[in-house]
């Protein structure tokens, strides 16, 4: 099994449909007026927390998601259909960033939690939504919005009660296949455990709790160092951890502490969680060298067990005070600050280019005003007129007189080309 606890996505919502410009023409109804429907507004775009899933492995294969479009409007009033939402599915306790801003948009931390991380473009209003009692006939329609694009960067943080801490080869897969039906990879060489593996432990009550097989830490694991940087975050969500510690080591206290100042170089909220020592193998050394370890761990924590992970022993009264703990202690409240976020809803494109491509020709380029131009019919006075004064609206014009244009100079949006003239220009 592989395991992916970070990865980068795209997604893309829905662009909304166009409307429609169309005429009601029926033998018998007298001036049937305009009758083009609305476009159909795109697909949302959606997170949501499955507890099924227990890696982000799935996006290793699959990076880009896309929403469906909505449908343009029809003729009769018919109206465009509306585009089906995109739901993604990511493991519970992921945390969702955006690349651009670096804000944190959602913290998932239970099953189906959902978020919305691109809001789908609205759908352009047809003809027969700009009818009044003045204006009878509107020749023209809007285009639907743009999708919402984006980058994210999914972060998993393992949901788990009580995580092990030790080094490599300290018996922490071991300890886990005993208290749990974890069934880990077991050998005796550094970094057996490549992946963090999760237990769940019954306890006589018969609900039960998760226990997290932190790959081995190793000193200057909080640089980047060996697993351990990867796997830090994965400890941040337990209510406590147990530190599992090779008796038969060279020095096993100097390695409690070489993790413990990992810890806290990542966190003082790690350094600070409450830990029961476990010290470990003690089918393999004497009786004397146990009662000198005990005393020594004594001093630094107030529960300290001597267990045997391979043989059992004492390992079911360790296991019974963890559930104790694991009643008494409650779960960390989430540090995360989630931003308040408005780039799922950011529709709006109304920034526009304009590059002079000749002495006398200008390019006109934006979403909003391509979008504009493509349902804009030349041949239309009145639809050339409003997309004038669009124009006007949004700066283009004083934007051309800024870059030096001159009365009878070409203007390119899209499909049309038009002269420019100014006011002074009729005097």
């Amino acid at each position: 099994m592989q395991f992916l606890d970070k990865t980068k996505i795209r997604i893309v919502s829905g662009r909304g449909g166009n409307g429609m410009v169309a005429w009601r023409r029926e033998k018998y109804v007298d001036k049937g007026g305009p009758a083009g429907g609305d476009g159909g507004k795109g697909g949302d775009v959606y997170l949501i927390a499955d507890e099924n899933m227990s890696t982000l492995m799935d996006f290793k294969y699959k990076s880009v998601f896309k929403a469906e479009n909505g449908e343009n409007g029809g003729i009769k009033n018919c109206h465009g259909r509306w585009a089906k939402d995109l739901f993604i599915k990511v493991p519970v306790g992921t945390v969702v960033k955006d690349v651009k801003t670096g804000n944190v948009i959602a913290d998932l931390t239970h099953h189906e939690q959902q978020v919305l991380v691109a809001k789908g473009g609205r759908g352009g209003r047809g003809n027969a939504r700009f009818a009044t009692a003045q204006k009878r006939a509107p020749q023209f329609c809007e285009p639907g919005e743009p999708p919402i694009e984006r980058e994210l960067i999914l972060e998993l943080k393992l949901i788990a009660d009580v995580g092990l801490l030790g080094m490599p080869n300290a018996g922490k897969s071991t300890f886990i296949s005993r208290i749990s039906s974890a069934k880990p990879k077991i050998a005796d060489y550094p970094f057996t455990t490549l992946i963090p593996n999760l237990g769940v432990v019954r306890k006589p009550s018969g609900d039960g709790y998760v226990v997290a097989d932190i790959p081995g830490l190793i000193e200057g694991a909080s640089e980047g160092v060996g697993l351990g940087h990867d796997f830090l975050r994965h400890v941040e969500r337990c209510r406590f951890l147990v530190h599992v510690i090779d008796t038969t080591a060279e020095n096993p206290l100097d390695n409690y502490e070489k993790i413990n100042l990992e810890l806290k170089k990542h966190s003082e909220k790690l350094a600070n969680l409450y830990q029961i020592i476990a010290l470990n193998k003690i089918d393999a050394i004497d009786d004397n060298k146990k009662q000198e370890l005990f005393d020594i761990f004594k001093e630094k924590s107030e529960d300290v067990f001597l267990i045997s992970a391979v043989t059992g022993e004492n390992v079911e009264q360790l296991k019974h005070f963890m559930s104790q703990k694991v009643d008494e202690i409650e779960k960390p409240v989430s540090e995360i600050v989630v931003e308040e976020d408005f780039g799922a809803y950011n529709n709006d494109d109304s920034a526009f280019e304009i590059t002079k491509a000749a002495k006398d020709v200008y390019i006109i380029t934006g979403g909003k005003i391509g979008r504009l131009a493509q349902v804009t019919d030349e041949r239309n006075t009145e639809q050339v007129i409003r997309f004038q004064n669009i124009l006007t609206g949004m700066g283009v014009f004083d934007k051309l007189k800024s870059m030096g244009i001159k009365d009878g100079d070409t203007v390119i949006v899209g499909h049309l080309e038009f002269a420019y003239y100014s006011d002074e220009f009729y005097g």
